[in-house]
């Protein structure tokens, strides 16, 4: 293992996976709570255009050219969302459908265009459609390196107006915030984000690396500080993870495996991260689920007694399954346990009967009155 971070390509395209991994943890926190989560694949797939025109003028693969190219088609496309939300009738989902077609279609074009002009330097730039992490310079990592920098001293500069934003555009704007142009910035920077990771991924995956990492932090923590940390870790870490894996056979896409691992942690999450997974969602149900048919048990246990006016009538327990539809043994039992109810005999009769004790009654009577209060 030590041999494979020893190797100088694995080195870089680890670095870079790394960069990736924080840009697109830290602004992607804030694309999923503005509920845009399809934003940075409406970017990804607008970004194409804007390498093939970077290609275009400078006449040959340069970094610099073409990711400044891919930022303005994205950005261009983030301010066409805008602009077709904020003065028509269409909902975000429906403005991002129309830039994600549209520039991607216009993006289809240009590259067939340069394919058929028989420019030799034109070769393997189809491999931004799906990344290609063994292409990546160190002097690439000084611009992504830069790009990740920027964006996060920009988040950390308006880190209040970003997250009041974020949580509630409505107040931002009663306070004098400039929100339309705080929604601006930050749309930018998630295709800034893009614009990393687009020779790394590609175009086609780069929108689960935006969405991937805050949506794994989202389900750990409710604070929105320790979620763009988190965000930021896993990214790294699925981002450095795939770029090793790929290293260890031939033949393995490094793209794909960074998007498979970091997948590999929103499933871990999504299934038992507390509070939020689904595994204790189901526990908690299954437990309410428990509690309720006890409470049930013994407030029907409690009405038959009243209606009886014996506080102690010995309910047979065939009639209490009869009214629940259902077994009832198995509560009868840990109400037992709970010191609510009691078996007792009821002679002549041979089958089980069973009484409230007093600490039933009581609980009972709780019970019914919480249930009268909660019902007026």
């Amino acid at each position: 293992m030590l041999a494979l971070f020893q190797d100088y390509t694995i080195q870089t395209v680890a670095i870079g996976a790394a960069l990736l991994g924080i840009i697109s943890g830290v602004l992607g926190c804030f694309a999923v709570l503005r509920k845009q989560s399809l934003l940075g694949d409406t970017l990804s797939h607008a970004a194409l255009p804007g390498i093939c025109l970077g290609f275009m003028v400078a006449g040959t693969r340069h970094m610099g050219s073409i990711l400044f190219g891919a930022l303005l088609t994205g950005a261009l496309a983030a301010l066409v969302i805008l602009l077709l939300t904020r003065n028509s009738r269409l909902k975000t989902d429906a403005g991002m459908g129309i830039a994600l077609s549209v520039f991607f279609a216009v993006g289809v074009v240009l590259l067939t265009y340069i394919q058929g002009t028989g420019n030799a330097a034109q070769g393997g730039l189809d491999s931004f459609l799906f990344g290609q992490a063994a292409a990546i310079l160190r002097s690439d990592l000084w611009i992504m390196g830069a790009i990740t920098v920027a964006a996060i001293g920009l988040v950390a500069a308006f880190w209040k107006e970003f997250k009041l934003v974020s949580f509630d555009p409505g107040f931002a704007q009663s306070l004098g915030m400039p929100v339309a142009a705080l929604d601006v910035v930050l749309t930018v920077m998630i295709a800034l984000a893009v614009v990393v990771g687009l020779q790394m991924v590609g175009v086609v995956l780069m929108a689960a690396m935006v969405i991937a990492p805050a949506v794994a932090a989202r389900q750990w923590t409710h604070r929105l500080e320790v979620m763009v940390v988190l965000a930021a870790v896993i990214g790294m870490a699925s981002g450095v993870f795939g770029a090793v894996l790929s290293a260890t056979a031939r033949g393995l896409a490094t793209g794909p495996l960074i998007v498979l691992s970091v997948s590999a942690v929103v499933i871990v999450s999504l299934v038992a991260a507390p509070e939020h997974g689904l595994l204790w969602n189901g526990l908690r149900r299954w437990r309410d689920g428990r509690r309720l048919e006890g409470q049930q048990v013994l407030t029907s246990l409690y009405r038959l007694a009243a209606d009886h006016d014996n506080p102690t009538f010995p309910a047979e327990q065939a009639a209490v399954d009869t009214y629940h539809g259902v077994g009832t043994q198995r509560a009868l039992k840990k109400l037992q346990a709970q010191g609510m109810v009691r078996p007792v005999a009821h002679q002549p009769e041979k089958t089980a009967h069973w009484e409230l004790t007093p600490a039933g009654i009581v609980e009972a009577r709780r019970i019914l009155d919480t249930l009268g209060r909660e019902t007026r």
